[in-house]
């Protein structure tokens, strides 16, 4: 995903959603890329986990979650790297060209899109603890958690090289 799709102002609620969604991904990819792996893994704020490379490596984390373990019923892959450390995705953006990281989190988000486009906002998934959740209630909930971090991307990237704007 090169550009940043403007999501439609016209249309039914599943094409507005995954709208506001891919619109949101774009802003990510574009926020992350053109740093150096120096830049991507530059701590600006006291939190050691809020990189650039971090934050990607957690929105790639995400994404395959909710929609390849949680709706498509694949095994999480994580789940023994969390029993050790609660934010391992985080640490393996600090490890990991942010170019790489970038072309991971673009792979993620088609795999993503192809899960979704298979199914129904009803159609419905199991979390780790075991809590049903819909289509719906993933995409809405994707959008949350990837508008709150391309936030903290804009902020970052602005300090690390004054780069503003959409």
């Amino acid at each position: 995903m090169t550009t940043r799709p403007d999501p439609p102002k016209l249309g039914g609620e599943r094409e507005q959603l995954d709208g506001f969604l891919d619109f949101l991904r774009g802003a990510v990819v574009l926020k992350a890329t053109g740093l150096t792996d120096e830049q991507a893994r530059r701590r600006l704020v006291p939190s050691e986990l809020t990189t650039v490379a971090g934050l990607v490596a957690h929105l790639t984390y995400v994404e395959h979650y909710w929609f390849a373990v949680v709706l498509d019923g694949e095994p999480d892959p994580w789940q023994d790297l969390f029993a050790e450390d609660v934010d391992a995705e985080f640490r393996l953006g600090t490890r990991t060209p942010i170019e790489r990281l970038v072309a991971d989190y673009e792979a993620e988000c088609g795999r993503s899109r192809e899960v979704a486009a298979r199914l129904d906002l009803d159609a419905t998934g199991t979390t780790a603890k075991g809590e049903p959740v819909n289509l719906r209630w993933v995409i809405v909930h994707m959008i949350e958690e990837t508008g709150r971090h391309a936030g903290h991307l804009d902020l970052l990237r602005e300090l690390l090289d004054g780069s503003t704007g959409e």
